[in-house]
C-alpha cells in the first residue's frame, strides 16, 4: 500500500497508448493535456517502457541536485548515437563524461566567448544585406526561417573552425539536414540496423563524410596548431586529452546542437517580437544606442555590450521560457529515486520538461503572455520562483554545455535584426510547435519584410 500510495499519478491502461504514440509526434500540447490531467509530475507506461513527466520547478530542484550516479544519458532510449557518435558527451556516463567535458569546457571560455562577439555582429550585417539585394528596394513577404538558418550556421562554423572553413558553411549544414531530419522521424524508423540504402544508413554515410572533413582538419592542427583564440577545435587539439575519435563526436555535437536550437530559437523570438506590442520599436532604439549603425566602427567590441542590451537579453530570456529549444530532456534512472514525494523506480526514463517550468502559473504571473519587462525589475520572490523555472539550457553538472554562446548569438542577432529590419505580419499569435527533438515553428517565419535605410 506504501508504494501504491507513492506511485506517480497518472493514465492506466489503454488510455496512455495514445498519449504516448502522440508524445513521440507532438510533445507540446501532450505535455500540456498531461499537466491538466495529472499534474506537472506524472507517470506513463510501464515495464521496459516507463517515464516520468517532470515539469514542477520545485520536483525539476531535487532533480538537478541529485548526483549525476543517479541517471545513465547512454540508455537505450538514446537515438542521438548513430548522429553524435558513442563518445559524444550526451551518451556519456560517469567518469569517461566528466574527462570528456573537462577538456570541451576550456573551449567556452569567457576570453574565447567575448572574442566571438563581434563576428556575430558581422555576420548577422552579411545577412542582412544579402536579403537587401533579394528584395531590391521593394518590401516583401519573406520566409526568415532559410536567413536565420544560414546566419547561425556561419557563426557556428567560424566558432568552431575559426575563418578557416568561411566559405564551407553550406557544406557542413547540408551533411547535418539528413541527420537533423532522421532524428525527427518516428521513432520506429530509428531502430538500429546495417541495411545499405535505408535512411539510416544515409545518415551514416553523412556522419562519415563529415568525420573525413575533421580528420583532414586535425591532421592539419597536430602539423601547425592555429592561434585564433575563437577556434574551439584547436583549442579541443592542443588540450591534447581526447583521442582524434573523441574529438569528432564532440565537435559534431556541439555544431549540430548548437546551429539546429538556436536558429529554432531565434525563429520563435522573431515571431514573438514582431506580435509583441512596443518590442520590435524598443528593440531598435536600444540597438541604436548599444552597437550603433551598421557600416560604423563596430560598438560590438565593447566588453560591456552584451550587459547594455537589456531588453534584447530579456526578449531572448522570454522567447526560451516560452519556446526552449528542447521541450523535454531525457535521462535514465539508475537507482530508485524521490521526487516530489513520488517514487521513481530504478529504470524509469525521466522527462523533465523545460517546457512546463516556463509556463508553469505557480512561477510566472500571466504565464502564456510575451513579457520581456517581466525580467527588468522583478521583486526578490519573483526572481528566486523564475530562476526555478527557467532552465531552458538545463541545470548543474549536466546542463548544456554551449548555453552561453547560444544566449550570446541570440542577444545579439534579435538586437541587429530589429535594428535593420522592418517587420510585420498578419497572424494574430505565434504558430503551433512542431519537432520532438528541436521545438521550432510551424511553417517557418513568414514576414512582411523590409530592409530599413
Amino acid at each position: 500500500m506504501k508504494i501504491a500510495a507513492d506511485r506517480l499519478p497518472g493514465p492506466r491502461g489503454a488510455s496512455q497508448v495514445g498519449y504516448l504514440r502522440r508524445l513521440f509526434r507532438e510533445p507540446q500540447p501532450v505535455l500540456e493535456e498531461l499537466r491538466d490531467a495529472y499534474g506537472p509530475v506524472c507517470g506513463l507506461g510501464s515495464g521496459p517502457v516507463r517515464m516520468a513527466v517532470v515539469g514542477d520547478p520545485d520536483a525539476l530542484g531535487e532533480l538537478f541536485a541529485l548526483s549525476t550516479d543517479s541517471f545513465r544519458w547512454g540508455h537505450k532510449f538514446n537515438v542521438l548515437g548513430v548522429v553524435v557518435g558513442r563518445s559524444s558527451l550526451v551518451v556519456s556516463d560517469g567518469a569517461e563524461h566528466k574527462r570528456r567535458r573537462s577538456s570541451v569546457q576550456g573551449a567556452f571560455s569567457r576570453r574565447r566567448l567575448n572574442g566571438w562577439i563581434p563576428t556575430i555582429v558581422e555576420q548577422t550585417d552579411i545577412a542582412v544585406d544579402r536579403l537587401a539585394q533579394q528584395l531590391d528596394g521593394r518590401a516583401s513577404t519573406v520566409d526568415l526561417a532559410p536567413m536565420a538558418r544560414s546566419l547561425v550556421l556561419a557563426v557556428t562554423v567560424r566558432a568552431f573552425f575559426g575563418d578557416r572553413f568561411a566559405n564551407r558553411s553550406e557544406e557542413i549544414g547540408a551533411l547535418f539536414a539528413r541527420p537533423q531530419a532522421y532524428l525527427e522521424s518516428p521513432v520506429i524508423r530509428q531502430f538500429p540496423h546495417p541495411l545499405p540504402g535505408t535512411a539510416r544508413a544515409k545518415v551514416r554515410a553523412d556522419r562519415r563524410a563529415l568525420d573525413a572533413i575533421l580528420d583532414s582538419e586535425i591532421t592539419a592542427l597536430r602539423g601547425r596548431p592555429s592561434d585564433d583564440q575563437r577556434d574551439v577545435l584547436a583549442s579541443l587539439v592542443a588540450d591534447g586529452s581526447m583521442s582524434d575519435g573523441e574529438i569528432r563526436d564532440q565537435v559534431v555535437t556541439l555544431i549540430g546542437a548548437g546551429f539546429d536550437t538556436t536558429t529554432a530559437s531565434l525563429a520563435w523570438a522573431l515571431w514573438c517580437a514582431v506580435l509583441a506590442p512596443g518590442v520590435l520599436p524598443a528593440l531598435r532604439n536600444e540597438a541604436d544606442d548599444v552597437l550603433g549603425p551598421p557600416g560604423a566602427p563596430s560598438a560590438a567590441s565593447a566588453p560591456d555590450v552584451l550587459a547594455r542590451l537589456v531588453l534584447a537579453g530579456n526578449t531572448m530570456r522570454e522567447t526560451l521560457r516560452l519556446h526552449p529549444a528542447g521541450v523535454i530532456s531525457p535521462r535514465e534512472a539508475t537507482v530508485d529515486l524521490r521526487l516530489a514525494g513520488y517514487l521513481v523506480p530504478r529504470g524509469t526514463l525521466i522527462l523533465w520538461s523545460p517546457h512546463l517550468a516556463g509556463r508553469d502559473p505557480g512561477s510566472w504571473p500571466d504565464p502564456l503572455r510575451f513579457d520581456p519587462t517581466r525580467f527588468a525589475d522583478p521583486t526578490p520572490e519573483q526572481s528566486a520562483l523564475g530562476d526555478a523555472a527557467w532552465v531552458p539550457f538545463g541545470r548543474g553538472a549536466r546542463n548544456c554545455i554551449g548555453f552561453a554562446l547560444a544566449q550570446m548569438e541570440l542577444t545579439l542577432m534579435i538586437s541587429r535584426l530589429a535594428q535593420r529590419l522592418d517587420l510585420s505580419t498578419t497572424a494574430t499569435e505565434v504558430p503551433p510547435a512542431k519537432g520532438m527533438v528541436v521545438n521550432r515553428p510551424v511553417g517557418g517565419v513568414p514576414m512582411e519584410v523590409s530592409v530599413r535605410v
